[in-house]
C-alpha cells in the first residue's frame, strides 16, 4: 500500500533520511540516495535528528492510543452491563449508583421516614414539619401533601395493597389515610407520649405502634380499637417491625435492647442485648438473604458452613454498628462496622445479598452480607441521613435526611 505524501512532505522526509544516513556514517548509501532522490548540496541543520524524533513519538502515540482504546472498551462495557435497561448483572445484584436521580425538596423540616408505595410509582415521606408528602419517583414530581398531624410525623407505613397509609406522630396520635382519596379516615389515641413508629401486619387488618411511653400497641384497622398493649421495655421504644409471616414482632429501644415478641400474645420471646447504645432501627431479613447470612455467620465463627434456619433480623444502633441476629436462638451472628456515627435506617435488598444503611455520618452504605463488608459508600446528604427504603420490584432506592431533602437513587 503506497502512502500518499504531498510533494513538500516527500522532500522533508527525504532530507530527514539523508540526515539520518549522514549522522550514522552510512556515506555510500547517502551518496546513492542523494543521487536517486535528486538532492544536491548539504542537508539543512533543521533536519538533524528529525527521523529519530518522529519515530519515538509515533511509538509513544501508538502506546497512548492502545491505552485509550482499552479505556473506551472498558467504559463501553460498563455502560452496557451497568444500566438497568441493558442488563448483564442480575437484578438481585443491582445497587444504587451516584449521583442521585432526583433531589426532592418541599418539606420545611427534617425528613423522618421515606417509603415506597408497593404498586404505584410513588413514594411517601414524613417530616418533622407535621406533614406527609407523596412524590412520583419516576418523574421526580411532587403529588400531594397530607395534613392533619399537629407535631412531627415520626413514621409511616403502607398496607400490602397500598390502599391504606398509617402515620404516627409526636402529637401522640396514630392516623389512617385512604391512599386513593388522601383523606384521613381514622385517628387513634391511646399512647401517652410521642408515637415513634407504626407498621401494618401482613394481613393489613391490624397495625402496630411503638412509643416513648415504653409500650407497643396493636390496633384493629376496621374499628380503630387498641386490642393489645405490649410492655417490657424500660425506655422509649424506637421502632417496631413485624416478621414477614406476621408471627413475630421485633422492637428496639433506648434501653439498648431488641425484644422479640409473639404477635399473638403479649410475651417476650427473647431479648437481644449486644449493642452498647440506643438501638434506632430494626429490619427483618427476606428469605433470599438466608444463604448470604449463613456464609457470613460461618466466617465469623471460623467454620466451613453454618446452617441457621432464621428468621433473621438486622439492627442499627447509635453505637455506629449494625448487627445481624438469628432470632430463633437469640444469637448475634456478625457485626457490620464502618459508619462513623449513629445508624438511623436499614433496608434489605430484595435479592438478599445486600443490606442498605443510612447514618448520621450522612452516608448511604451498601453492605455485602456474605463477606460482611461495606461494598459501596455514597455521600448521600449534606446532613444526617435518617431513613432508607429499597423498592421491592424496581431498581430504586430512596433516602431522607435532616437536610430536608428526599433523594431517589437508581440502581444498576
Amino acid at each position: 500500500m503506497k502512502m500518499v505524501l504531498s510533494q513538500r512532505q516527500r522532500e522533508e522526509l527525504n532530507k530527514a533520511i539523508a540526515d539520518y544516513l549522514m549522522s550514522n556514517g552510512y556515506n555510500e548509501a547517502l551518496d546513492a540516495f542523494k543521487k536517486e532522490a535528486d538532492m544536491p548540496g548539504e542537508v539543512d541543520k533543521k533536519y538533524a535528528g528529525l527521523l529519530e524524533k518522529k519515530w519515538t513519538s509515533v511509538i509513544r502515540l501508538q502506546k497512548k492510543v492502545n491505552e485509550l482504546e482499552s479505556k473506551v472498551a472498558e467504559v463501553q462495557h460498563e455502560y452496557i452491563s451497568g444500566a438497568p435497561t441493558r442488563e448483564k448483572r442480575s437484578p438481585s445484584e443491582w445497587i444504587p449508583r451516584p449521583p442521585e436521580k432526583y433531589e426532592l425538596s418541599g418539606h420545611r423540616a427534617p425528613i423522618t421516614r421515606v417509603v415506597f408505595h408497593p404498586i404505584f410509582s410513588v413514594m411517601v415521606s414524613a417530616s418533622e414539619d407535621a406533614t406527609i408528602k407523596v412524590w412520583d419517583f419516576e418523574t421526580g414530581d411532587f403529588e400531594k401533601t397530607l395534613k392533619g398531624h399537629t407535631d412531627s410525623v415520626q413514621d409511616i407505613s403502607l398496607d400490602r395493597e397500598g390502599k391504606l397509609l398509617a402515620s404516627c406522630s409526636a402529637d401522640m396520635a396514630v392516623k389512617l389515610w385512604d391512599f386513593s382519596t388522601y383523606e384521613c379516615v381514622k385517628t387513634m389515641h391511646g399512647h401517652d407520649h410521642n408515637v415513634s413508629s407504626v407498621t401494618f401486619l401482613p394481613t393489613s387488618d391490624y397495625i402496630l405502634t411503638s412509643s416513648r411511653d415504653k409500650t407497643m400497641k396493636m390496633w384493629e384497622v376496621a374499628t380503630g380499637f387498641c386490642v393489645r398493649t405490649y410492655t417490657g421495655h424500660r425506655d422509649w421504644v424506637r421502632m417496631v417491625r413485624v416478621s414477614l409471616d406476621g408471627s413475630l414482632l421485633a422492637s428496639c429501644s433506648n434501653d439498648q435492647t431488641i425484644r422479640i415478641w409473639l404477635a399473638s400474645g403479649k410475651d417476650t420471646k427473647c431479648e437481644l442485648r449486644d449493642h452498647d447504645h440506643v438501638v434506632e432501627c430494626v429490619s427483618w431479613a427476606p428469605e433470599s438473604a438466608t444463604p448470604a447470612i449463613n456464609e457470613a455467620a460461618a466466617a465469623a465463627d471460623n467454620k466451613n458452613s453454618a446452617s441457621h434456619p432464621g428468621p433473621f433480623l438486622a439492627s442499627g444502633s447509635r453505637d455506629k454498628t449494625i448487627r445481624v441476629w438469628d432470632v430463633s436462638t437469640g444469637l448475634c451472628l456478625f457485626t457490620l462496622a464502618g459508619h462513623d456515627n449513629w445508624v438511623r435506617g436499614l433496608s434489605w435488598h430484595p435479592g438478599g445479598k445486600y443490606l442498605l444503611s443510612v447514618s448520621d455520618d450522612k452516608t448511604l452504605r451498601v453492605w455485602d452480607i456474605a463477606h460482611s463488608r461495606c461494598q459501596k459508600r455514597l455521600d448521600a446528604h449534606s446532613h444526617f441521613a435518617t431513613s432508607v427504603d429499597f423498592h421491592r420490584s424496581q431498581p430504586f432506592v430512596v433516602t431522607g435526611s435532616v437536610d430536608q431533602t428526599v433523594k431517589v437513587w437508581e440502581c444498576r
